[in-house]
C-alpha cells in the first residue's frame, strides 16, 4: 500500500515538474500517436522529443531527458521528407512532366499538399496532414485593416506578399485545369484560391532548405524546399544555436543543439538573426525580447523634421539615395543606429558645412552644433515613433472588443507593436542620457 502511494507521489512530482516547466504533453493525443506510427513505418526512429501545448509559444516539442551541446536532437530520414521528388513520383508527375511553360517547384509542392489534402482519408501523407495548421497568421492571410496597422515597412511588404501569391494563383489556373482527369469535382472549386493560400503559408512557414538538383520538367526557380513531419514542431528562438543539414551517409536530415537544455524544456531551433518584422512575414510570429528587433524610420519621416526651404536639402538626399543611407535606417535596444544618425547629420550639415559632407558618411564629427541638432533631431522622430505607436495599440484594444473573429490577427500585431513600444522608450532613454552628456 505505502509503495503504491510513493509511486502515485513520483507520478505527481512529475506532471508538477512537467507542468511546472511551461509545457503539457500532447502524446496521447491520436494525431500524434499516428504521425508517429507512420514516421515509424518510414524508418524513423523515436527520439527524446515529446509533443506539447506551451503557454508562451503554443505547440512545440519537448524533451524527455537533458541535453548538452553538440547532441542530436532529431534525425528524419530521406523517406520521411516531402520533396519535388515525393510530387512527380505521384500521380501528379506525369502532368508535370508535359506541362508547358514548366511549373515552378514551389507549385508543384502547392499541387501536391491541395490534391492530398482533398484525397483525405486516401491520402498516404494524411498523418502528417492531420497536424498541420488549418489557418495560418502570415500578413497574407490578414484583413486589409489588419495590415494597415502594421508598421510602414511592413505594410508594404505584407501588400507585396499578397500580390505575390494572386499572381501565382491567376498565372497556375491553367495548370490546375490540365488536372481534371485526375478528379471527380472540378479543379476549380478544389484549386481556389483559399486552398493555394494555405498550400503556400504552408511551404512558406515550414520548409527547410535543402537544394536539389536542376530538373528539366520545373521552371528555373530554386528548387530548394522540403516539408519535415514532426521536425517542423520545433519552435524558434533567437538564443539558441543548431547545426542543421540533410546526413549523405546516413540520407537523414540531422539537426544537432550547440546549446544546454533541460529535462521536459522546450526544445528550440534558430530560423536566422531575424527581427520581429521578418518572422511576421515569413512565419506570422513575434519573439518577445527578441534582441535582433528593430524599428524602422522611413525617409517620410526623416524629412518631417527638416527645414523644407533648406536650398541643399534636394543634393543632400541625392547623396543618401547615392550612397544607400534612405534604407535600414533603425532604432534597436542599444539606441538609434548609426546609419540613422549619419543620415541626420548629413541632412543637418549647416550651409557652410556642406562641403564636408564626405567626413560625415564617414562618420566624423563636424561640428557641436551638428553634434546637438543630429540629436535633438533623432529626440523627436523617437518621440514621434512612440505616439504612433501608441495611437496604433490604442485602436488595437477597441478592435479587440469589437472584433471577436479577429482576436488571433490583432493579437499578433498587438505583440509587434509591444515590443517596437519598449525599442523606441529605450531607444529615448538612451538619447536623454546622451543630452545630458553633452549639456
Amino acid at each position: 500500500m505505502k509503495k503504491s502511494r510513493g509511486r502515485t507521489g513520483r507520478k505527481r512530482r512529475r506532471k508538477h515538474l512537467q507542468s511546472f516547466m511551461g509545457g503539457v504533453s500532447c502524446s496521447h493525443k491520436l494525431e500524434y500517436i499516428k504521425l508517429k506510427k507512420w514516421l515509424k513505418d518510414r524508418g524513423f526512429e523515436d527520439s527524446n522529443l515529446r509533443p506539447a501545448e506551451f503557454w508562451d509559444t503554443g505547440r512545440g516539442l519537448m524533451t524527455t531527458k537533458a541535453l548538452q551541446a553538440g547532441d542530436l536532437i532529431i534525425s528524419l530520414p530521406e523517406k520521411c521528407l516531402l520533396t519535388t521528388g515525393t510530387v512527380l513520383s505521384s500521380c501528379l508527375g506525369e502532368y508535370i512532366m508535359k506541362w508547358k511553360p514548366p511549373v515552378s517547384p514551389l507549385i508543384a509542392l502547392c499541387t501536391f499538399l491541395i490534391a492530398e489534402k482533398h484525397a483525405g482519408e486516401k491520402s498516404l501523407w494524411k498523418p502528417y496532414l492531420d497536424v498541420l495548421p488549418k489557418t495560418y497568421t502570415c500578413p497574407v492571410c490578414l484583413e486589409h485593416d489588419i495590415v494597415s496597422l502594421l508598421p510602414e515597412p511592413l505594410r508594404k511588404k505584407a501588400q507585396e506578399q499578397r500580390t505575390t501569391v494572386q499572381e501565382l494563383y491567376m498565372s497556375s489556373k491553367a495548370f490546375f485545369s490540365s488536372l481534371q482527369p485526375l478528379f471527380a469535382e472540378n479543379t476549380g472549386t478544389i484549386f481556389n484560391y483559399s486552398a493555394l493560400e494555405w498550400a503556400w503559408c504552408t511551404i512558406n512557414t515550414r520548409t527547410i532548405y535543402m537544394k536539389h538538383s536542376q530538373r528539366e520538367c520545373f521552371s528555373l526557380e530554386p528548387d530548394v524546399y522540403a516539408l519535415v513531419p514532426y521536425l517542423d514542431l520545433l519552435n524558434h528562438s533567437p538564443n539558441v544555436q543548431v547545426k542543421a543539414a540533410f546526413n549523405e551517409q546516413t540520407r537523414s536530415y540531422e539537426i544537432r543543439t550547440n546549446s544546454q537544455c533541460k529535462k521536459y524544456e522546450e526544445v528550440f531551433i534558430c530560423y536566422g538573426p531575424h527581427d520581429n518584422q521578418r518572422l511576421v512575414l515569413e512565419y506570422g510570429f513575434v519573439v518577445m525580447d527578441n534582441p535582433h528587433s528593430t524599428v524602422y524610420v522611413s525617409s517620410d519621416i526623416l524629412l518631417k523634421y527638416f527645414p523644407p526651404l533648406d536650398k541643399q536639402r534636394n543634393t543632400k538626399l541625392s547623396i543618401l539615395k547615392d550612397h544607400d543611407f534612405l534604407e535600414n535606417l533603425t532604432f534597436g535596444w542599444d539606441g538609434p543606429s548609426w546609419r540613422l544618425l549619419t543620415a541626420l547629420k548629413l541632412l543637418s550639415l549647416g550651409a557652410d558645412e556642406f562641403t564636408c559632407w564626405r567626413r560625415t558618411l564617414l562618420g566624423d564629427v563636424i561640428s557641436a552644433r551638428n553634434e546637438q541638432q543630429t540629436l535633438n533631431i533623432t529626440a523627436k522622430i523617437c518621440h514621434f515613433l512612440i505616439q504612433e505607436t501608441q495611437h496604433v495599440l490604442l485602436q488595437i484594444s477597441q478592435l479587440k472588443r469589437n472584433k471577436e473573429n479577429l482576436k488571433k490577427h490583432l493579437a499578433l500585431v498587438e505583440a509587434l507593436r509591444l515590443e517596437d513600444l519598449k525599442i523606441l522608450q529605450k531607444s529615448a532613454e538612451i538619447l536623454c542620457n546622451l543630452n545630458m552628456a553633452k549639456t
